[in-house]
This record gives C-alpha cells, sequence and structure tokens, in this order.
C-alpha cells in the first residue's frame, strides 16, 4: 500500500508546480501576459486529449513479463525529469512568441510523460482490489501521498528556492531560485516512480491479465468507443472536469490572492502550506469512513458545496468589511482555519471520486464483457490535467477581467482591482463547484448495485470456468 501510493508524489509535484507556480513565473518573472500564458497551457490539453486514452488503451493491452503497467511506468520516469528541468529554464535569449512555444512544448513533453505513468499506475487501483470501501481507502492514500509530494515542494519553495532575498523582497520573483527548484523536483518525481514500481512489481503475478483478441486498428478504435460511452463514466468525467477545474482555478490564483489580497510574506506562506496539509490529513482520515456510511455520490456532492463554500467565504467576509485587516494578528489564524476546512471538504470529494470511477470498471465489464481499467483512469487524469489547463486558463482570463498588472507590487495594486479580482474569482469558483456537485448526484449506482454486480460477474466467472 505505501509503495503504491508513494507513487503520487509524481504527480502531486507536477500538479503543484503547475498549478501554483507555472503561470506566476511565466506572467510576473518572464513577463509574458497572463491570458496569453492560461491560453498556451490550455491548448496543451488538446493533446493530451489524444495522448491520455491512447495510453490507458495501449497499457490495457500490454503484455510483458512485467505485466501490464509496470513497463510504462518504469520508461516514465527519465523523460518527466527531464521535461520538468526544461520547464522551469526557458532561455533568455528568446523572443516572447519562441518563449510561448517553448512554454507549450515543455508542458506537452512533461504531461505527455506524466501520463504515461500516472494512467497505467492509477489504473492499477481496481486491480489491487475489488472491495467496495477498500477502493477508497486506497485513493485516500493516494491523496495523501500526492499531496505531500506537492506540499513538500511548496514549502522549499517558500523556505529555500524563492523565500526573500536582499534582491529579492518578493522572493517569488527570483528567477534564479526556479533552477534549484525544477532540479530538486525532477530528482523526487523520479525517485517516486521508480520507487512505486519496485515496490509493487512482486504483485505482477497476482494481477488481472485477461487475454487479448486480435483486432483490426479500426475495431480497437470501436471497442474504445463503446467504452467510453459508459453513463457513469460520462457523469464521473463531467464532474470531475468541473470539480478540478475550480482547484485549477484557486492553484493559479493562489499566490496572487495570498500576496496581493492577504499580504502574505515569508513564513507565512509556510504556515498556509501546511494548513492545506492538515486538511489533506482530515480528508485522509474522514473519506473512508464517510464512504462507508453514505452514499458516495451524495458525499461527494457535499463536500464540493461544502469546500467551495469556505474557500469564498474569506474574500466576501473581506468584501462586507467584516474580517480584521490585513496586517492584524488575528487575520492569519481566521484565515488558516478556513483553509483547512476547505481543502478537507475538496480532498474528501476527490477521493470519493476517484473511488467511485474504480467502481465503474466493473459496471462497464458486466456490460461490455472486458476490463478497462486504463481507459477509464485514463479519462479521470486527463480531468485531473484541467487543473493546469483550463484552470490556469480561467485563472488568466480572471486577472485580466480584473486588470492585474504584470510584475506588480505587493501593496501597491489599488483597491479597487484587488476588488475585482476577489469578486471575479469569487463568481467563478461557486458557479462551477455547483455544477460539480450537481453531476456528483446524477451518478446511476452505489454500494448496493456495486455488490451484487460483483456476485453476477463471479458466477459467471465460475460458470465458464466449468
Amino acid at each position: 500500500m505505501g509503495a503504491y501510493a508513494f507513487g503520487a508524489v509524481a504527480y502531486g509535484v507536477k500538479d503543484a508546480g503547475f498549478g501554483t507556480f507555472l503561470l506566476l513565473f511565466y506572467n510576473q518573472v518572464v513577463g509574458l501576459p497572463s491570458a496569453t500564458v492560461g491560453l498556451v497551457v490550455m491548448m496543451a490539453l488538446l493533446i493530451d486529449a489524444f495522448v491520455d486514452p491512447m495510453v490507458g488503451f495501449f497499457s490495457d493491452r500490454t503484455r510483458t513479463r512485467w505485466g501490464r503497467r509496470h513497463p510504462w511506468m518504469y520508461a516514465s520516469a527519465l523523460p518527466i525529469m527531464v521535461g520538468w528541468v526544461l520547464l522551469w529554464n526557458p532561455p533568455e535569449s528568446l523572443s516572447q512568441p519562441a518563449t510561448l512555444g517553448w512554454l507549450f512544448l515543455t508542458a506537452v513533453l512533461v504531461r505527455t510523460a506524466v501520463s504515461c505513468y500516472e494512467v497505467p499506475s492509477v489504473a492499477l487501483t481496481p486491480e489491487l482490489s475489488s472491495d467496495y470501501d477498500e477502493r477508497t481507502r486506497i485513493m485516500a492514500w493516494r491523496y495523501l501521498f500526492g499531496w505531500a509530494g506537492g506540499l513538500t515542494m511548496l514549502v522549499s519553495a517558500y523556505l529555500y528556492f524563492l523565500a526573500p532575498t536582499p534582491a529579492f523582497a518578493n522572493g517569488l520573483l527570483n528567477r534564479d531560485g526556479y533552477v534549484g527548484y525544477a532540479l530538486l523536483g525532477a530528482l523526487l518525481m523520479g525517485s517516486a516512480i521508480l520507487m512505486s514500481g519496485w515496490g509493487t512489481h512482486r504483485e505482477i503475478p497476482n494481477l488481472p491479465n485477461p487475454p487479448i483478441v486480435a483486432q483490426s486498428l479500426r475495431d480497437s478504435f470501436r471497442e474504445l468507443g463503446q467504452t467510453v460511452r459508459n453513463r457513469a463514466f460520462a457523469i464521473l468525467m463531467l464532474a470531475g472536469l468541473c470539480a478540478y477545474t475550480v482547484q485549477g482555478i484557486s492553484y493559479a490564483m493562489s499566490t496572487y490572492l495570498y500576496t496581493y489580497v492577504w499580504g502574505f510574506r515569508g513564513i507565512v506562506f509556510v504556515y498556509a502550506t501546511v494548513a492545506l496539509f492538515g486538511g489533506v490529513l482530515v480528508a485522509f482520515v474522514a473519506a473512508p469512513r464517510i464512504g462507508r456510511r453514505v452514499s458516495k455520490p451524495s458525499a461527494a456532492a457535499t463536500a464540493v458545496v461544502a469546500g467551495a463554500s469556505f474557500n469564498i467565504a474569506p474574500y466576501a467576509l473581506r468584501l462586507l468589511h467584516v474580517l480584521p485587516e490585513v496586517g492584524t494578528a488575528t487575520l492569519l489564524p481566521v484565515l488558516l482555519c478556513f483553509f483547512v476546512v476547505a481543502t478537507a471538504c475538496n480532498v474528501t470529494a476527490f477521493i470519493l471520486g476517484a473511488s467511485m470511477m474504480a467502481d465503474v470498471v466493473e459496471d462497464s465489464e458486466a456490460k461490455t464483457g472486458r476490463r478497462s481499467e486504463g481507459v477509464f483512469f485514463a479519462g479521470s487524469f486527463f480531468v485531473q490535467k484541467c487543473t493546469s489547463g483550463i484552470g490556469i486558463f480561467l485563472a488568466g482570463a480572471i486577472l485580466a477581467v480584473a486588470g492585474f498588472p504584470e510584475k506588480a507590487t505587493p501593496g501597491q495594486v489599488p483597491v479597487a482591482t484587488i476588488d475585482r479580482l476577489t469578486l471575479t474569482y469569487g463568481i467563478a469558483y461557486l458557479t462551477i463547484a455547483g455544477l460539480a456537485a450537481f453531476c456528483f448526484t446524477r451518478f446511476p449506482f452505489g454500494r448496493r448495485e456495486h455488490e451484487a454486480r460483483l456476485a453476477r460477474l463471479g458466477a459467471e466467472a465460475l460458470t465458464d470456468s466449468h
């Protein structure tokens, strides 16, 4: 369990970097327009839309002495490390269009390589266990390690790589600091991938290895289309698209909001990061227990609504002049409490949603006669990438609508601009989160249907064996 979950550190590092620093780096440090950076990152999703399902489909059909998933996992480590270093080190001599091209190509390289690891890796979840509740526990462990990896990089950045210096009062604008940040992230991702692969290698003989029927490429694509038309899968894709998009907006906006709205500096960023991880720990404990006692779909919908409410509440209270003034000692504890609860609710929703995606595998198997873990989790992983695609694009649009200046100095941005920023952010966040909650409520089955389906599939397998 530990080795399997530890691999999620790689995605956590990538997700935190893309979501928290990428827009800030290319906008405020490199000097590209925020809306253009967001558009370029979102355009990379067009490549992912083809890459992710192909990785899932072909990993389902891979047959080697190392099983279906592990060859993909091992092969992804080096490309991820190289791509990550290149992403944060664009040559300063490049023109603005060339720098945008560098961003696009390196973002595609990183996300494609991450797909080649994460899709086969997370597809192991329904293969390791068919138990309705244990799947939630497995996903809780993956989310715990994923967030731990991402937040470790955030703390490292705030305390060391991007800490304030005499030359840079706002260390987040120190271009040289991103060099060390990139190297550490590359090493951490590569190590997590290889250790996870090695730690789960002995399970390969115990994993499902269904036979492959020889077929033409056209038949393969027809089979893929039949698989993804599953209603439960489509609903989870829509719910995940909305839920991860609001997380993407929150990630991309966090450094702007922390710095320019709340006046965070230096060690305060670390306090905020610790608060986020506190919320993750709450979700790690709460999500499996909630999944055992309450319907996963309704619990996920409730968690999304609660998370959105607690996330936006501080900004609404600020506009109403209810919160303590910026710079006062009482403001930070109040904000951290909101951050803990909002993160706990949001991560609980993600864990439950991922567990529901694992349950879709048997639903599809009952209807098509095929196990397609790779395809389903490729779809799930694609919507997670919307965190750094559509989320960053919308964050860039929010900054543009608010008229937020490039290379802005904290404390010198007009209050009217800050108010427009927080109001636009709040409206966008609540609207998309509401759509996510609605989609979760439309999920078509729960525990009873899942267990009946497992019993039916088991009876069919027993009949076939005789």
